[in-house]
């Protein structure tokens, strides 16, 4: 059941979001080093390897990402497309992070490399597979599905794990697949855009167990903090009570004082 609209929650989000969502936050953020570069091309592909990684403490996260995409250099689409799958192989045949290892990141930079040499971005596979409703769950399975299957090795190789690049049919929360999104998607002074042919307001919140916590115990919109899709699907319709165009607007700033917390954050009570 959605909970009713709240001005006392509606005054707090917008003050949490004038507090917290600025760019000198992005610090300490997986996102941080996918913002800097300016072409919503190279951000694509610096983007989906980077939310892939989002899991596990911030500055372990950080270093992994900043790890996988350093061989990539300041153009990573154009630098991905100049290696063949032999070079790739090769180039991140060391990595590993947490349960991620060589094969998935390798696996993942050759479907997304398939994909551009395919479709020409990888916004252009996900419109692909998107039919349309009011959020982007369906379209976000086709993605999933399409990239793992890009991935795999031309002699068999079994390519990204579902784990890392979960089929929200399954019942995952697919977060950090709705994380990349919500980057890709939104424009603002934190998230940097670039993807024109999705609508915001389709969008779905990235729900992870500190989010799920907030949401529960600090607005009331879930009555336990389980981060599973129905909880991100709850979430993301309760926001949009508040923000009908743009229902992850404040999901950024809910997660400040948890993850990056700054003086006077503990007013917010969401760490």
């Amino acid at each position: 059941m959605i909970p009713s609209y709240d001005p006392g929650i509606a005054a707090f989000l917008e003050d949490i979001h004038t507090s917290c969502s600025r760019p000198g936050r992005l610090r300490r953020d997986p996102l941080a080093p996918v913002a800097a570069f300016p072409d919503p091309l190279d951000r694509e592909v610096a983007g989906i390897v980077a939310s892939t990684l989002a899991f596990g403490s911030v500055d372990l996260i950080l270093r992994a990402v900043n790890s996988a995409l350093a061989p990539l250099g300041p153009e990573p689409r154009k630098a991905l497309l100049g290696l063949d799958e032999a070079a790739i192989a090769e180039t991140w045949a060391g990595f590993q992070y947490r349960y991620c290892f060589s094969r998935d990141l390798i696996a993942l930079l050759l479907g997304a490399r398939r994909a551009i040499l395919e479709r020409g971005s990888l916004e252009a596979l996900f419109l692909a597979g998107d039919p349309g409703g009011e959020d982007v769950v369906a379209a976000t399975g086709a993605f999933a599905r399409s990239l793992r299957a890009l991935g795999k090795g031309r002699e068999g190789g079994a390519g990204i794990r579902p784990n890392l690049l979960p089929d929200p049919a399954a019942g995952s929360a697919c977060k950090r697949l709705f994380l990349y999104l919500r980057w890709m998607v939104r424009e603002d002074g934190v998230d940097p855009g670039g993807w024109r042919g999705i609508d915001p307001k389709r969008l779905v919140v990235p729900m992870d167990t500190h989010m799920a916590r907030v949401c529960s115990e600090r607005l009331h919109f879930i009555p336990k903090p389980k981060a599973d899709l129905r909880a991100a699907l709850a979430v993301t319709a309760a926001f949009r009570l508040y923000a009908p165009e743009d229902p992850v607007k404040y999901d950024f700033a809910l997660t400040r004082p948890g993850i990056d917390p700054e003086p006077g954050d503990e007013r917010f009570a969401c760490s």
